[in-house]
């Protein structure tokens, strides 16, 4: 049997090495001990004292409840085309952006050919197998390969797990197992998005991907230059434009300036027509790279909760942005700032519980031992008059305090800023309670949310125009109009307003995605952590 596909390689490799052993199947199936023969002898396996192969003990409960306690028949010992289909869709484990090297599609088909007439307890433990490699298979699917946290210690998307009984008895019912693992596969519009753009850019690799573009002066629409049949190809190849023929092919054109903007607005950078530098190193990005960088999102579309919320919001870290979700349906898209490369925001779902107007701002810890405190040992005069210093809840005097007698290590005060115009949080700030003290907020700094790099705070997340997000988020709490919300603002009251229904949030790291109207937006992998899922997904064992 031909070694496993790596990944990108051709559907059509994958059918032929597959068809050549198609025969084989059939001519063996009549070789299987009977059905009723291959039952007894499964759950002679199960219910035999100590442990099973590991293989098969860790999903002992479910082989037992689907075959002794359900009285399930053999499903794949028997069946010929269960066992290609299955096999089939191992070899080309890329399709759903994972590795074929890491299903044992030869030794399951091995196992399956080494079945003897009369040896029943092979025929069962080939049974077994098959469905426990099934279940595995499922699970990568549906709820991703790795445990999210040991990838990357910023992540704490919880892993999931699937009803394996609930696997097996669809399983059983079915008559192609592939279709079993489609409806198996995660239904969150980004994931299913995601899966057909993969086997178009697996495609594009086989054939080629697309030419390099050299750089070169800047290009403005009505300009000639003889990199300009180049740029339409690679466009034409991402589906940014559509195929055709120009009697100047060298003149930046306005067909070619209307799907420059389009494609510069899916990568993130200034829809102005204009192709720089920055548009020629996206341009550049080769199709086996975004393949790459497609298969490791869905890996993280996997992680997601199964159902995100009808109504939810979503944070793209790697974006900057906030994604505001209405029955379904992305109805807004607001600008973020996010956490420093070395104050990284955390990936985690929780939901929105209230909203404060009018916020206080307590100093957190690590900044008021490591910034605020080395500032007041050098000038005692430091802190503004909008701070209050607390010691057990209580105020007091700042000037009365010897600073330089404590450190990281002793530190017994609370610095907090009162509600008002400068404070770090601005007018609003919107609380998902969660262990890594992360919420959404105002800012004073408005002037960050005009880079494209938004990513300066020590984690939590700025919004851009946070008094109109509020106005959405409070128009379904009896009371609070739009007015009432400025009136309190004006009063600078510090005010809770409770949400009756908890609104969930999802704060993501994805660097591809589906966008309004379905869109595939792609963007740079600002805190490294592509390639350490890369690394996890794809890398060649060390040993």
């Amino acid at each position: 049997m031909t070694k496993s596909l790596k990944f990108g390689t051709s559907f059509a490799v994958a059918l032929t090495m597959q068809a050549a052993s198609q025969n084989t199947y059939a001519q063996k199936a009549s070789q299987v001990p009977q059905v009723e023969v291959v039952q007894a002898a499964i759950g002679t396996i199960l219910n035999s004292p100590g442990r099973l192969p590991f293989h098969l003990q860790r999903v002992r409960k479910a082989l037992t409840a689907h075959y002794v306690t359900n009285g399930a028949p053999s499903y794949w010992v028997h069946s010929p085309s269960h066992v290609s289909q299955f096999v089939q869709r191992m070899m080309l484990a890329d399709d759903d952006g994972l590795k074929p090297a890491d299903y044992p599609a030869d030794y399951l088909l091995n196992l399956k050919g080494s079945i003897a007439p009369g040896d029943p307890i092979a025929a069962a433990f080939t049974e077994l197998t098959f469905s426990s490699f099934f279940i595995r298979y499922a699970a990568d699917v549906k709820t991703g390969r790795f445990v999210p946290q040991k990838i990357d210690p910023e992540l704490f998307q919880p892993k999931r797990r699937i009803n394996k009984l609930s696997l097996l008895t669809a399983m059983q019912k079915a008559k192609a197992p592939g279709k079993v693992l489609d409806n198996y596969a995660p239904h969150n519009r980004h994931y299913r998005a995601l899966k057909p753009l993969l086997n178009r850019y697996r495609l594009l690799v086989d054939r080629g991907g697309w030419k390099t573009i050299p750089n070169g002066k800047t290009l403005k629409p009505g300009m000639s230059d003889e990199r300009i049949p180049l740029i339409r190809a690679r466009l034409e190849k991402s589906g940014d434009l559509a195929p055709s023929s120009t009697a100047t092919p060298q003149l930046y054109s306005n067909d070619l300036a209307a799907a420059v903007k389009s494609y510069q607005r899916r990568v993130g950078l200034n829809d102005e027509g204009i192709i720089g530098k920055l548009s020629l190193i996206q341009m550049n990005i080769s199709a086996r790279e975004r393949l790459r960088q497609i298969a490791i999102n869905m890996e993280r579309w996997r992680w997601m909760p199964e159902n995100l919320g009808v109504n939810h919001i979503m944070v793209n870290i790697a974006a900057f942005e906030l994604y505001r979700v209405a029955k379904n349906k992305l109805v807004e898209t607001i600008n973020v700032v996010v956490g420093k490369k070395y104050h990284q925001t955390p990936v985690f779902s929780d939901k929105m519980e209230y909203v404060v107007l009018n916020p206080t701002w307590t100093v957190p810890y690590s900044i008021a031992t490591k910034e605020i405190l080395p500032k007041l040992q050098n000038n005692p005069a430091y802190l503004k008059a909008d701070f209050e210093v607390l010691r057990g809840g209580q105020p007091v005097d700042s000037y009365s305090i010897d600073w330089s007698q404590y450190s990281t290590r002793n530190f017994p005060y609370v610095f907090r800023q009162k509600p008002g115009p400068k404070n770090a949080l601005g007018q609003v700030k919107f609380i998902l309670p969660n262990k890594h003290a992360i919420y959404l907020h105002d800012t004073p700094s408005k002037s960050l949310f005009g880079q494209k790099n938004r990513a300066f705070s020590h984690g939590c997340v700025r919004v851009y125009k946070p008094v109109n997000f509020a106005d959405k988020i409070l128009s379904t709490v009896p009371g609070w109009s739009p007015n009432r919300i400025r009136q309190v603002l004006e009063s600078r009251e510090l005010t809770r307003v409770n949400l009756p229904k908890h609104l969930p949030v999802h704060i993501v790291y994805a660097t591809v995605w589906a966008g309004k109207n379905g869109a595939i937006n792609f963007r740079p992998d600002i805190y490294g952590r592509d390639r350490k899922l890369y690394r996890a997904l794809f890398a060649k064992p060390t040993s």
